[in-house]
């Protein structure tokens, strides 16, 4: 099987450079705005709503958004990527591009591990992409890449069906969340 049309390591890494770029031009001058230039000086943590807000739900809600409408983000749109379904090539539904995204903090504890995965996986995934089921190519699928299996909807780590998987996920993460709020103070 030829391997070309997957996309590696660097041209994605290259993408995620160019997606954080565009995000930056959003957020910093925003938080300017909001704050001040003490914003950028403080030693604070967080700086209240506006800070919660533009760095760490836009971020999430753009990117899942980007994935959904457009299978890819805006760095991948310019490099010419697109997020397709690992077993039909197709475009992956909203709970796998959810699922990839929470698998994002899976890629990255151990030391970004999960991403480095892309440099040496057969099909240049990583552990983010193979718990949602995912692969990004080169512009468009070519379908000898891709495998048609009864198993399409399994997570393939947990021998569940996907939807549960992802929708476990996102229960996990929201009851983590329950559980701290309740428990501060």
């Amino acid at each position: 099987m030829d391997t070309s049309q997957y996309a590696g390591f660097w041209i994605r890494a290259g993408a995620s450079l160019i997606d954080t770029v565009l995000i930056a031009l959003i957020i910093l001058p925003a938080l300017t705005a909001i704050y001040g230039l003490q914003y950028w000086y403080s030693d604070a943590m967080i700086h209240g709503t506006w800070d919660v807000l533009f760095n760490y739900l836009l971020p999430v809600v753009m990117v899942i958004l980007f994935w959904i409408y457009k299978s890819a983000t805006p760095g991948e749109m310019l490099t010419k990527l697109i997020i397709v379904d690992a077993q039909t090539g197709q475009k992956p539904s909203a709970g796998q591009f959810i699922g990839r995204y929470l698998g994002y903090y899976v890629s990255l504890l151990p030391l970004f591990l999960g991403f480095i995965w892309i440099a040496v996986d057969k099909r240049k995934q990583g552990w983010h992409d193979k718990l949602a089921g995912t692969v990004v190519i080169k512009d468009r699928p070519d379908p000898a890449l891709f495998e048609d299996s009864s198993t399409r909807n399994q997570c393939p780590l947990l021998s569940i069906d996907r939807q549960s998987c992802c929708g476990t996920l996102v229960l996990f993460a929201a009851g983590r969340n329950f559980y701290n709020q309740t428990n501060e103070g």
